[in-house]
């Protein structure tokens, strides 16, 4: 199965294993995330409904870039500059495309009913 997925304003062809270098994302190396953002997805030339659907990744490691070197110059004017810049990126592997997990919301339900129930017998004592 694969996915589209949105990060960092560029979109990225993925399926589970692979390896992708993305725009900079919050997390230490080894920790996993959940890209929400998922376009389209499909299985061999048949897409599927994207409808709550999740990729999940783990971080490989936070690292940067090739040097750019920026070099202005003015001839006859005795104007220089030269300037570099490192983009940092995060290495991604993709560990499972799934549907998205609904436990949170179970949780909040259940205490629900549990803090009225607390609330009962101390309304009749």
């Amino acid at each position: 199965m694969f996915a589209v997925v949105r990060t960092g304003g560029k979109q990225y062809r993925v399926a589970a294993g692979d390896k992708i270098v993305v725009e900079k994302l919050d997390g230490e190396a080894g920790a996993s995330i959940t890209l929400a953002d998922v376009l389209l997805a499909g299985e061999g030339s048949e897409l599927k409904s994207v409808e709550g659907l999740t990729v999940s990744a783990e971080i490989i490691a936070q690292a940067k870039a090739d040097k750019v070197i920026i070099f202005k110059k003015k001839r006859r004017h005795n104007y220089r500059r030269k300037n570099g810049h490192r983009q940092q990126h995060t290495i991604l592997k993709i560990t499972a495309i799934g549907a998205q997990e609904k436990k949170a919301k179970a949780k909040k339900a259940d205490a629900a009913p549990a803090t009225a129930e607390a609330e009962a017998p101390a309304a009749q004592a």
